[in-house]
């Protein structure tokens, strides 16, 4: 790749994530190249310009969009910032990758799938990875080839490791709850593998087995849900932050002809331990040791997709569905009643 004809990206949101996407997009995507950070944190535009030589460092977005040679931004902030700093981006001419959710709320989605509609050559693509992960592509083409007849149940899982710290706890008020937050994953793949249906209805119960902390925001630490879609479709979610060996994230998709599954066995690596507490193996700490190559191949078909004129294969529509079912769970949840969709 020539200079010229690299992606120009300016990186907005340093935390731990961004620093994740930052890597990748400047050290390991040849056809990208990071030309500005953003973050109103000092030591993390620091981090910026010491690890990736980033040249370009802006405490607030507005200057990141006044750089001219920025093509695009990548967005790894808030939530709740999200549609009005994707709507800005847009606004100032920029192609926009944005971690998900969408949005906390299903009008600020339309507010931004209106915007987009109004700049048809940007391109627009929400961070739900899991459908570029190595193992769920190959399942997809599985099904999508007749392997298991006809797919009619998808069950889900997120379940992350206990963090005593009280992360969760402080991020709660901005979350969006246990479902937009972690299951929204979980969504995407059952309407990707379902073959897109309409959800019907869904319900939600929880409880908080460890993060009283939770009750405040009317959240909750562990989560199960079930969405009907037409034509006698279903999915089964279960989300977790209480787990005490590790993240765990798997799938199984079932169909006429057969089951596939992915991820029953969390495992880091191929080791197995035989001793004195019997045969086991250590499990993915986090979901980005589970999930780092995932996370390259979709900041990749980003870089790809804005290069190519073409649009990314995960839509906005796609990201607009998942939210307005992880908001329902999340209603279900609360009033403890099916939600009709």
């Amino acid at each position: 790749m020539t200079a010229a004809s690299r992606l120009r990206i300016g990186i907005v949101g340093l935390g731990r994530l961004g620093r994740r996407h930052a890597r990748n997009l400047a050290q390991r995507i040849p056809e990208a190249e990071v030309v500005a950070a953003c973050s109103p944190v000092k030591d993390e535009l620091a981090w910026a310009r010491s690890e990736l030589g980033i040249r370009h460092l802006h405490a607030n977005y507005a200057a990141l969009l006044a750089q001219t040679d920025v093509q695009a931004v990548f967005l790894v902030t808030p939530t709740s910032l999200h549609p009005a700093q994707i709507i800005q981006g847009l606004q100032a001419g920029k192609h926009v990758f944005c971690e998900k959710p969408l949005a906390l709320d299903l009008a600020e989605c339309h507010r931004v799938a209106a915007e987009a509609a109004q700049h048809p050559r940007l391109k627009v693509m929400i961070g739900y990875g899991r459908r570029f992960d190595p193992s769920h592509s190959d399942a997809y083409a599985k099904v999508q080839a007749g392997l298991i007849g006809t797919p009619f149940l998808v069950r889900s899982q997120n379940l992350d490791m206990n963090d005593s710290s009280g992360f969760f706890v402080r991020f709660a008020p901005t979350s969006g709850g246990i479902f937009l937050d972690c299951s929204v994953h979980d969504i995407d793949l059952a309407r990707w593998y379902l073959g897109s249906p309409a959800p019907l209805r869904v319900f939600a119960a929880g409880t908080i087995a460890i993060h009283e902390g939770l009750r405040e925001f009317g959240d909750v630490d562990n989560g199960v849900a079930t969405c009907e879609f037409e034509g006698g479709k279903l999915a089964c979610f279960y989300a977790s932050r209480t787990m005490a060996h590790g993240h765990e994230s798997s799938t199984e998709i079932y169909g006429t002809q057969g089951r596939l599954a992915i991820g029953a066995n969390p495992r880091l690596d191929r080791v197995e331990i035989s001793d004195v507490h019997g045969v086991r193996n250590e499990c993915t700490p986090t979901f980005y040791e589970r999930f780092e190559e995932t996370f390259l191949r979709e900041s990749t078909e980003f870089v790809r997709a804005v290069q190519q004129d073409r649009l990314p294969a995960l839509t906005l529509q796609d990201a607009i569905e998942a939210t307005r079912i992880g908001l329902a769970l999340r209603t279900s949840l609360q009033t403890r009643r099916t939600v009709e969709l």
